[in-house]
């Protein structure tokens, strides 16, 4: 006689697994969370408590389950006064899986939010986000292919799971039987048709579960569809007044950050108009911007944005970035990739009313050549297109001060000029504070009136760009502003107007006598004059060593004095146009070369 089938196993395994399941979801992206955002020394020592679960045997977790949960446990003992009993009990099924699942759920989302580029979480904080909210809108969604795995493999575990159950709850038929439980007591009692239905019943689950996410994922609804943008204000709108118009918008910085190569110091005082941050990589540029945006916390110091104190580790203050009013365009963009350009725009919006929001979006939108790519994604745009996003972004907020970290880095040349045009024309009418990050001496001269330089982390030169330009003092600012030409030079005593300058082999007069602490001289390539005959100060025969040819121009590598031997390297670089090139390179060498007493630059070493 065929016993009667008795459904319970099934029944109690999905409502276990389906309540274990949940329970491990939410528990696992807490801690995921918590986790990802902790810088604590304990970190290592928690993750891996966290996640000792998925290296110990089952029975070994049951066991401490057991010593938890049991009549004479901590936790046990608690729930006996209230009358309530977990061991050997449905609840301890539940607690069993749980506790087993729960690392596969919390490791797997902890991957998922790590891979997420955190440029795009400092984004959602400049654009006036709250932490929960660039939680809910950025990082999850970004993470939810991994998050969705972790569920999936947190319900097969969940499912599986015996021997921690098998210890805490026992296998008690029709109460804390699950399917793996009846599958044991099936094959101990010899019962292999019974052991067989079971074990192709959670596997035929386990199947249609994970082909039903990767169906879901497919084809249902798109994991990156954007949340509505209603919910309680984070950031009040500024309230302007008639007199913003003509307000000068004023930036005050004395901070001090220790890194692990050096201390970075910068102190600034700026109002309108484009300041550049002019240094090579590494300088502490992008470092700066991150300090006053308030996404990185200084050591030390002051930074106030129209009289408004933003940082102060004097009084105590840090304004987190949510609530700085500083636009911030990155240098990748950081373009959140699971919304469309439009929502990109208004994402900082979250505090006005929609139709304010619409009226902002479609004006921005037109003034940067958008609106026929509101509906797209920013992978489905261009990298040009996805700056101007950038910009729209950040200015739609009317933010205080807009800080650009190398906007303009990974466009070419033709498309970089391009936007130089529009970026100006944009800021035009904008009366915040502009702060411009750059290594490009050209791109500085061409779009900031005033330069800070700064050379691991020190500001060695600061001014109108032109007198950087035409008076840098150090050997660092004058390679900085593209001087190609700088050799170390000596003081000659007996002669006050003139230097030595070893290297070159010659003396050099001067218009004016050097400064006591003259080391180096500096000349820039296209201040030399090239002519056939000698004439005039500082004229010297020359040799051409090597040249290189650009549209417009030709570089020409020159020795002086004498004919280069083979190996020999060059003196001084020097770029004429290329209509003086023909006519020069048709004269016999030596040509002689003129350095102009009153372009030669006066330099000083850094101070140590």
């Amino acid at each position: 006689m065929i016993p009667a089938f008795d459904p319970s196993p099934l029944i109690i395994s999905l409502a276990t697994t389906a309540a274990a399941t949940v329970i491990a979801f939410f528990l696992g992206l807490f801690a995921a969370r918590a986790l990802y955002a902790s810088k604590s020394a304990l970190r290592p020592w928690i993750d891996g408590l966290l996640t000792l679960p998925l290296v110990l045997p089952p029975t070994v977790v049951g066991f401490f389950l057991l010593l938890l949960f049991g009549r004479e446990g901590p936790i046990g003992r608690v729930l006996q006064h209230l009358s309530i009993t977990v061991v050997f009990s449905w609840p301890a099924t539940v607690i069993a899986a749980t506790v087993i699942a729960f690392p596969l759920m919390y490791r797997t989302a902890l991957g998922a939010f790590e891979q997420v580029n955190p440029t795009l979480l400092d984004a959602a904080r400049t654009l006036g986000a709250s932490e929960g909210r660039v939680f809910r809108s950025v990082l999850l969604p970004l993470a939810a292919p991994g998050v969705l795995a972790g569920t999936v493999l947190a319900f097969a575990r969940a499912m599986g799971e015996f021997g921690a159950t098998l210890m805490l709850a026992g296998n008690i038929p029709g109460r804390t039987q699950t399917l793996p439980l009846a599958i044991y007591s099936a094959a101990e009692r010899n019962d292999m048709r019974a052991a067989a239905l079971w074990v192709a019943l959670i596997v035929a689950l386990s199947l249609a579960i994970i082909r039903l996410l990767h169906v879901e994922a497919r084809t249902g609804r798109r994991w990156h569809q954007p949340q509505p943008l209603s919910g309680a204000p984070e950031l009040p709108p500024r309230q302007h007044t008639a007199d913003d118009v003509h307000a000068e918008a004023l930036l005050e910085v004395d901070i001090e950050k220790a890194l692990s190569r050096f201390t970075l110091r910068v102190a600034l005082r700026t109002g309108r108009g484009a300041v550049g941050l002019l240094g090579a990589s590494g300088a502490g540029k992008s470092m700066t911007l991150r300090l006053i945006a308030g996404i990185a916390t200084p050591t030390r110091g002051h930074i106030a944005l129209h009289g408004r104190t933003l940082f102060s580790s004097a009084e105590g203050i840090h304004i987190p970035p949510a609530r700085r009013r500083i636009g911030v365009v990155f240098q990748d963009y950081a373009l959140f990739p699971h919304r469309t350009v439009a929502e990109n725009v208004v994402f900082g919006l979250h505090a006005l009313t929609p139709a304010e929001r619409d009226r902002r979006l479609q004006q921005w939108l037109t003034r940067l050549e958008l609106a026929h790519l509101a509906h797209r994604y920013p992978g489905e745009i261009s990298g040009g297109e996805r700056q101007r996003v950038a910009i729209a972004r950040c200015m739609v907020l009317e933010p205080d001060a807009l800080l650009l970290d190398e906007p303009f880095a990974a466009l070419d040349p033709h498309l970089r000029r391009q936007l130089e045009g529009q970026l100006r024309r944009t800021l035009a009418t904008y009366h915040g504070v502009v702060l411009f990050v750059t290594h490009d001496m050209e791109e500085a001269f061409r779009f900031c009136t005033d330069l800070l330089v700064l050379d691991r982390g020190r500001v060695i030169a600061s001014g109108p760009r032109q007198q950087l330009f035409e008076q840098p003092c150090t050997v660092t600012s004058a390679r900085l502003t593209g001087c190609k030409n700088i050799a170390p030079a000596q003081l000659i005593p007996a002669q006050p107007a003139r230097i030595a300058v070893p290297t070159w082999q010659c003396d050099l007069s001067l218009s004016a006598a050097p400064p006591p602490a003259l080391t180096h001289i500096g000349y820039r390539s296209h201040h030399f004059r090239l002519q056939p005959a000698q004439t005039g100060p500082n004229v010297f025969p020359c040799w051409l060593v090597e040249a290189s040819e650009a549209p417009h121009e030709m570089t020409l590598y020159l020795r002086l004095h004498s004919a280069p031997a083979p190996g020999d390297s060059h003196h001084v670089q020097a770029d004429i146009p290329k209509d003086q090139w023909h006519a020069l390179s048709a004269q016999p060498q030596p040509w002689h070369i003129q350095v102009d007493p009153t372009r030669v630059l006066l330099l000083e070493d850094e101070p140590a």
